[in-house]
């Protein structure tokens, strides 16, 4: 008659383990998740600011609200390259001269 509490503290010892483990690979996931999006972000950026470098003209001796460069399109429409690789559309009011070192 030991063997079913044995066999039960089996199963309880097998759930509880189960339970740590998948718990950990979800904590997991998510950190793989938030790398590929900050990877996936930074290729995005990368890509469309050396296509605006080749396609567009850099609007020279001047910048972006935080110091970003500034490119012309061919509807003579001045834009910056966020982090996510987005093209932001800027006011004449956002645009400044580049500030001397």
């Amino acid at each position: 008659m030991k063997t079913p509490k044995h066999i039960a503290g089996l199963l309880l010892a097998i759930f509880i383990g189960a339970v740590v483990t998948l718990s950990a690979q979800h904590v997991a996931a998510q950190g793989i998740d938030n790398a590929a999006k900050k990877v996936g972000n930074k290729t995005a950026s990368i890509a469309v600011k050396g296509t605006s470098t080749l396609t567009d003209k850099v609007y020279k001796g001047k910048e972006g609200p935080n110091g970003e460069t500034v490119y012309i399109d061919k509807k003579d429409r001045k834009f910056i390259v966020n982090e996510k690789g987005k093209k932001v559309y800027l006011k004449a009011s956002q645009i400044h001269n580049k500030k001397k070192d």
